[in-house]
This record gives structure tokens, C-alpha cells and sequence, in this order.
């Protein structure tokens, strides 16, 4: 039983006077006095406890803020783009000129039942964070399917900036270098590109067959350095993977049909690029901020990075033997008279030595021409003709 219950019943049911009361409980006069009121205006109701909030409240937030804050949680959450108190105090202070904290906003969200209650997720103290110091640094690449095709993208992790956003039915090598290609002539070369192992980044996990595909073979001609995260472990690309899951939800709360997805990608773009803040950003500033306040970072030097490999075949019917370079299959003559002879062809980088497996005689050497799929042996046509005997 409470102490006001005691106090109560000692005055109203024993008879007993408020001085004694309150000499034997240890409280004030007044306050026994207050509460014998109370009792006999509210009832049994006084004894429970009350809360202390103040009759009024002159720094609380106008109502109109309130109504602002809530429109803005609904209209950002209905567009798809990151509602919670950090991304409405930055529109208020920037589109609205009001200035509220994160924990007050949170406060209003909360009262109008507008925060869903969610576990305790892992604690952002456990992770391992990393962050490039320049722009061009370093971009993140990764493609995503999508009802309506897939996308690739590039991204730069400084500055959170979305450089390139395309839609394709399908996602293949050509078009990976189309897109960095693209990248790299409208923002600069970066310094390092980071993505996961698929084949259409990197081919280190194909067994050595191929060699290096076209992604490889264009970053090694701009002495880019390529990184690549370890296999079943997204979190090493988590900034690309976030953004990810950020234009996921955008596209699906646009209600355009999905044919016009690379509009959407465009547009998407242009908001995530120069009107959406970054909460890693200082300041909360946007990722176009960011990205053109400091100088860029450019590629290094790799011309010492030369890529051996050895490659086994057989010599076709019409004197052929094949070799897969930066992602393109060309043909090399070797000649119909070594037609079924197994060779090995000792390449370096473009520089090719074809011999015979089991004699090791040189049959051709050669420097590879990659915008040719036929490198011929630059002899006239024909078979050679027989040299005259001697006695």
C-alpha cells in the first residue's frame, strides 16, 4: 500500500488529525492537507500516482512544426527515400528554416504513432568502418536485378556520390566497360575501383581460363588499382549494397510504368545526387557537395604488372588456335600445315609464343592486335612452296 493510501485512511477512516499524520508518516502538513482535498474532489483516484508534467510549456514546438514534421515523415516515406529525424531535420532546416533536433522530432514521430517498434539490431560500434579521403579514390560498382531488367552502377564512397545508374535486360561484360567507360570520361579516372568477384568484374575465381576479362584488362591500361571483397561477404561493399536497398525502395513507390526505368534511374540519380542529405557526409551534406569540395584522386602506375599464364590447345583444321584476351575471343594463325598439333602458347600480356607441346619447337611469336578478332601470319596465301632437293 502507498503512502497516500496510509495517510488517507489514517484522516478520512480513523479520524485522526493531519498534525498527528503527518508527524507519524514524516511529510509536511501541507502536503497531507493537499491530498485530504484531492481525496474528497477525485476519490479513490488521488491516492494513485500523477504526472509531473508542467501545466505549461513554453519552449515545446509550435503545432505547426508538429504538423510539418509528420507531412514530411509521409511524403518522404511515400516517395521511397529515408524518413527517420536526422534526413526531416535536415529539410526543415534547409527547405523550411526551422531548426529542431533529431530527438525531438523523434519525439513527435513517436507520439503520432508514426515509428514502427523494431528490435535491437547489432550496434554500429561492432562494425568496421572505412572511408576514402578524396573523391575518385575509390568507386564501388555491383548490378541488381529488378522486375524490370537489371541496373549497374558505379559509386563513389567518399562522397557517396552516384556517377553512373543504367538499366540493362541483361548485365554483360561489353557493358560493363561501356558504363565505366562512360564514368571515367565524364568524372576522371578514380584510383581504385572496389566490387564483388562476379564474372563480369573480375575472373580471378574462373580456374585461369580467359585470362582477364574486359573490366580487368581497361583498368590495367589506366593503371587503376581493382580490389574485390572476400567471396559471401557483402558488408565489404555495404556502401553500394545500402544503395541499393535505398533505390529499391524509391523505384517502387513510383507509380510510372516500368518501361520507362532508365527515366526513373535518371531521375532517381539527380535526387540521391543533389537533394538527398547523407547522414556519414559532415554536416549532412549532399553527396554532390562532397563530391566536388575536394580534389580528385587519379590512377597510379602498373605497367609493372604483367599477367603470365599458359595456355593449352589444339591447332584447328584450317591452322587456328584461339586465345580469350580482355574479355574478347580472337583468333591467331598458326598455319593448315600444323593442323591437329597440340601447342601451348606462353602469353604475357600481348605478347604470345606458340610452341609445339611435345617438340617444343616455336612455331609462331607474336604481338596480340585486340582491336582484331583474326591476327593473320602475315604470309600470302597458299601453301608454301616446296624447296628443291639436292644431291
Amino acid at each position: 500500500m502507498s503512502k497516500a493510501r496510509l495517510v488517507i485512511t489514517a484522516v478520512i477512516t480513523e479520524g485522526r488529525s493531519q498534525g498527528e499524520v503527518a508527524r507519524a508518516y514524516g511529510v509536511s502538513q501541507g502536503w497531507v492537507s493537499r491530498l485530504v482535498s484531492r481525496y474528497r474532489d477525485e476519490g479513490e483516484v488521488a491516492s494513485g500516482p500523477r504526472s509531473r508534467r508542467p501545466r505549461t510549456s513554453p519552449a515545446a514546438i509550435p503545432d505547426t512544426t508538429v504538423e510539418l514534421i509528420v507531412r514530411l515523415r509521409k511524403e518522404l516515406s511515400g516517395q521511397g527515400l529515408d524518413a527517420g529525424p536526422h534526413t526531416i531535420a535536415w529539410h526543415l532546416e534547409h527547405h523550411h528554416q526551422v531548426k529542431v533536433s533529431a530527438a525531438t522530432i523523434s519525439r513527435c514521430l513517436s507520439r503520432s504513432g508514426l515509428v514502427t517498434p523494431q528490435p535491437r539490431k547489432r550496434p554500429r560500434s561492432s562494425y568496421l568502418r572505412f572511408e576514402a579521403q578524396q573523391p575518385n579514390e575509390c568507386w564501388q560498382a555491383d548490378f541488381t536485378h529488378y522486375p524490370a531488367g537489371q541496373r549497374g552502377r558505379h559509386r563513389d564512397p567518399d562522397s557517396r556520390y552516384a556517377l553512373s545508374l543504367t538499366a540493362h535486360h541483361r548485365v554483360t561484360g561489353p557493358a560493363v566497360v561501356t558504363a565505366f567507360r562512360a564514368a571515367a570520361a565524364a568524372y576522371g579516372a578514380p584510383a581504385s575501383t572496389l566490387t564483388d568477384n562476379g564474372m563480369v568484374f573480375t575472373t580471378r575465381f574462373s580456374g585461369g581460363r580467359g585470362g582477364r576479362n574486359g573490366l580487368e584488362t581497361e583498368l590495367r591500361r589506366l593503371g587503376i588499382r581493382q580490389k574485390n571483397g572476400r567471396p559471401n561477404h557483402p558488408q565489404t561493399q555495404g556502401k553500394v549494397e545500402r544503395f541499393q536497398a535505398t533505390l529499391k525502395n524509391w523505384l517502387a513507390a513510383q507509380p510510372a510504368d516500368l518501361a520507362q526505368l532508365q527515366a526513373l534511374l535518371d531521375t532517381f540519380t539527380a535526387v540521391c545526387n543533389d537533394r538527398r542529405p547523407h547522414r556519414s557526409l559532415p554536416h549532412r551534406a549532399t553527396p554532390a557537395t562532397a563530391y566536388g569540395a575536394r580534389p580528385k584522386a587519379v590512377p597510379g602506375d602498373r605497367t609493372g604488372d604483367a599477367h603470365d599464364r599458359v595456355r593449352r590447345d589444339k591447332v584447328s583444321k584450317t591452322g587456328n588456335v584461339t586465345l580469350r584476351t580482355g574479355g574478347r575471343l580472337h583468333h591467331i594463325s598458326v598455319g593448315r600445315t600444323y593442323a591437329g598439333t597440340c601447342v601451348l602458347l606462353l602469353v604475357q600480356d600481348l605478347s604470345i609464343r606458340i610452341i609445339d607441346a611435345a617438340t617444343g619447337e616455336l612455331l609462331r611469336e607474336l604481338t596480340l592486335d585486340p582491336a582484331r578478332d583474326y591476327q593473320p601470319t602475315g604470309q600470302p596465301p597458299g601453301p608454301k612452296p616446296k624447296r628443291p632437293r639436292t644431291r
